[in-house]
């Protein structure tokens, strides 16, 4: 190592040396100083530059380690197949070869940067959990069908508003009350009907079973198809 001449000449003085601040990981407080150190499950959120696409991403790490990574993408066509090269790139990755791996879509690397500060400070789902989450959490966060939790929504001053897919899922019908205000809706659930079909369910059975109502459904005077009417 290399020194100034005039760093060389000054006066050595002592100092106190003071340990790093411990973090929450996993149920201990821990003077992370190594990458290996780091362990925890949670999730961050990345757009790209123009905002027209954002990225849920949720990973498992074990010291050090990503041992599951859930990757979900909205908005953009091309982040779908950006998110399906991610699943084959993130596992077995450590948290900072994550962090300068290029993950093809814009979103989806901020939303790596985003996470790599939350875990580096310890702000995680399983930072007070002794533990943590177990390989295979990530998946429990979608639920039954395994499919993301999906909204989409869209209103114009001219026609007003339409629900297009909710949490119970792809919205069939809207319910119109006599003022023509929505009161209640048809869905059918996506994940569980293909679910039902690729276990040997007929089609327009598994339709039927996975489709429900929500609100004051019976009592509409009007029902309308929210993409055509």
């Amino acid at each position: 190592m290399e020194y100034t001449k005039e760093l060389e000449g000054m006066q050595c003085v002592g100092c106190i040396h003071h340990e790093n601040a411990p973090i929450p990981q996993e149920g201990k407080f821990e003077h992370v100083k190594e990458v290996n150190q780091i362990s925890g499950f949670s999730h961050s959120v990345g757009t790209c530059g123009l905002k027209q696409g954002a990225c849920k991403l949720s990973l498992n790490i074990k010291n050090g380690i990503i041992q599951e990574a859930l990757i979900e993408v909205i908005g953009c066509s091309g982040m779908t197949q950006s998110a399906a090269m991610c699943a084959e790139i993130l596992p077995g990755k450590t948290l900072l070869e994550a962090l300068n791996t290029d993950l093809v879509c814009d979103a989806i690397n901020v939303a790596m940067r985003e996470y790599f500060l939350a875990m580096a400070y310890g702000r995680t789902q399983t930072a007070y959990s002794d533990g943590g989450l177990v390989i295979g959490a990530g998946l429990e966060d979608l639920g039954k069908g395994l499919r993301s939790q999906v909204g989409t929504a869209y209103g114009t001053v001219l026609k007003g508003p339409r629900y297009l897919e909710l949490t119970e899922g792809y919205v069939n019908e809207l319910a119109l009350d006599e003022n023509n205000e929505i009161i209640g809706y048809k869905f059918t659930n996506l994940g569980k009907m293909m679910e039902m079909i690729n276990d040997g369910v007929n089609a327009q059975e598994a339709y039927e079973k996975t489709t429900a109502t929500y609100g004051r459904y019976n009592d509409a005077v009007k029902y309308i198809n929210p993409r055509k009417e």
